[in-house]
């Protein structure tokens, strides 16, 4: 694995919590008596650390996150704030793909890549691998994570807060891209760094130190300091049941260094806006009235704006960045011939020095292989979205809405709606047994974040499939589960004919039909979606992506920012 990582500098004179949020600005969001400042448009945050427990992050004298360490070396806690890096992430792959600089200096170019592990968690959270569809294509699911770190003078010079230099790093930018499996269309979802979820175990493969599964719900950007961007990947798993192949990970630099890359992004504002406010809160974006384009810091500035954007919440943030990561396409499509030596190798290595990846990304020829896979997509067919989420306070978590989102994504439906099909739906080559040899297990999973599982709930639907033929079904009454959604799984190729054979019988789509190592056999799990009754009542038909996802098209060039009149200038 190759090491990264620069040892903070000096004594720190004040400690944040994992859980408390840094902004844009140089300041805390506290006023003048420390108490915290009422976001515009929303309630106020709240300032929660905790105490740590046992397993539970870093210890003074635990090194953070911000990137690998040679030997493995401690480091102290470190301190991060958000910033909006995702963008130079997809830039630095198509970059790759679209110059062609992947293969200048092979070698040396390989080495400025930083590798990563993929999945840190417990083997029985990683989400099930997709099944082929009918041409054998498998969708693609890359997990983009803005790391706050500010384990670099670089760093800490463009993120501000001096006394945060080393601190634990935060996860402040989460987004998902999904890669279609025909590769006809894209999606990316975008988590704000406030969502409340529960954190799995998950252990460190420097020093194999151990964070226990996170007891209730926290803030997500936690995730990246209990062992690194592959605990990340375990978070979203654990939450979407969408399986992630790779992830990608950049900084404060890598943002500044990708934006000069590429010359220049441009972006609307549909009024003056300069985002400081009298207390010094804001990025100190300022931009006049229309379209501007933007690069280095000004870029980096726009990517972390929240004072000053509609109403100054963490959602309007992600709408500048969806505009964004958007328009930096198109520049890129349109712009996609480097023939200057010299600028084509200045574009190979700011892209290979600027990301943090998986074993699976590690090489410029993969890196390169990916960009071509991305350039397959026009912006047309390209759909921006935020997770739905509702307000728990100062925090968010996520909707019904954002289930149906995330099964959107899992079952590899377009969010532009142009091709609303269920990947899945295709029968097995596999003959099934008959109906009395097929042996079932039926398990409760009816449990939701609210609702306790409904008792009996296996026993009944085991009794109805044994009503059906089914002779072989038992009731386990002794695992309890959790899925939003019912699910039938089977371990080998030679049990699908069955499974599907068992949800033909109960009318359930062979979508909800998965292949699991978690399981020894046939195993239904009647999930949150079949409460009750003895007939499941499909969703079928219900593809449309819901209007709370707040959808972009990425060929949309005329989006502009709506500006709060307290962050304008004349």
């Amino acid at each position: 694995m190759a090491q990264s990582g620069v040892r903070g500098e000096g004594a720190r004179s004040r400690v944040r919590h994992a859980g408390e949020a840094w902004d844009e600005g140089l300041n805390d969001e506290n006023d003048e008596n420390g108490d915290p400042v009422r976001e515009p448009g929303g309630p106020a945050r709240e300032e929660s650390g905790r105490a740590r427990k046992d397993g539970d992050g870093p210890s003074p004298g635990t090194r953070g996150r911000g990137g690998r360490r040679p030997g493995g070396e401690n480091r102290g806690p470190r301190r991060r704030r958000r910033a909006l890096r995702w963008s130079a992430m997809v830039l630095a792959v198509l970059i790759l793909g679209t110059a062609g600089a992947g293969y200048l200096y092979y070698q040396h170019l390989n080495g400025n890549i930083q590798k990563d592990d993929l999945n840190i968690g417990d083997a029985k959270d990683r989400a099930a691998a997709p099944k082929p569809n009918a041409a054998g294509q498998t969708p693609l699911n890359i997990l983009l994570i803005g790391s706050d770190a500010r384990d670099t003078k670089e760093n800490q010079k463009l993120g501000g807060a001096r006394e945060t230099f080393g601190g634990t790093p935060l996860a402040d930018v989460q987004m998902l891209l999904h890669l279609s499996a025909d590769r006809t269309n894209m999606s990316v979802v975008s988590m704000p760094r406030d969502t409340l979820v529960e954190i799995p175990t998950c252990t460190d493969p420097d020093d194999q130190h151990v964070y226990r599964a996170t007891v209730g719900r926290v803030m997500t950007n936690q995730s990246l300091g209990r062992g690194g961007p592959g605990c990340t990947v375990a978070t979203w798993e654990k939450l979407t049941k969408i399986h992630i192949d790779h992830f990608m990970k950049i900084d404060f630099a890598g943002v500044v260094s990708m934006a000069d890359a590429i010359g220049g992004v441009p972006v609307c504002v549909k009024a003056n806006i300069y985002s400081k406010d009298s207390q010094g809160h804001g990025s100190g974006l300022k931009l006049k009235k229309g379209t501007t384009s933007i690069k280095g810091e000004q870029a980096l500035q726009w990517l972390r704006t929240r004072y000053g954007f509609e109403d100054g919440s963490d959602l309007a943030r992600a709408k500048a960045q969806h505009q964004y990561m958007n328009s930096m396409v198109r520049q890129l499509r349109e712009n996609a011939t480097v023939s200057n030596p010299n600028k084509l190798r200045k574009l190979a290595e700011t892209a290979t020095r600027a990301l943090t990846v998986d074993e699976g990304l590690g090489t410029v020829k993969k890196l390169y292989d990916l960009g071509n896979e991305l350039k397959k997509v026009s912006p047309e067919r390209i759909t921006m979205t935020t997770m739905p989420n509702r307000y728990v306070g100062a925090r968010v978590e996520p909707t019904d809405d954002a289930t149906k989102l995330f099964r959107l994504v899992r079952e590899d439906i377009a969010l532009d709606g142009k091709d609303a099909k269920s990947a899945g739906d295709k029968a097995s080559s596999d003959p099934a047994a008959a109906d009395d040899r097929i042996g079932v297990t039926v398990q409760n999973g009816t449990r939701t974040s609210t609702l306790g599982p409904v008792p009996g709930r296996a026993s009944t639907v085991s009794q109805l499939l044994v009503g059906k033929g089914f002779a072989r079904t038992t009731a386990d009454t002794t695992t309890a589960t959790a899925e939003d959604e019912t699910v039938i799984r089977y371990p080998s190729a030679d049990l699908e004919g069955d499974a599907q054979r068992v949800a033909k019988a109960l009318k359930v789509p062979f979508s909800a039909v998965e292949r699991s190592t978690d399981v020894s056999g046939v195993t239904l799990v009647v999930g949150a979606d079949w409460r009750e009754g003895t007939a499941y009542k499909a969703k079928a038909g219900d593809n449309k992506t819901p209007d709370t996802a707040d959808a972009l098209n990425g060929a949309d060039a005329g989006a502009c920012m709506k500006v709060n009149p307290n962050f304008t200038w004349s």
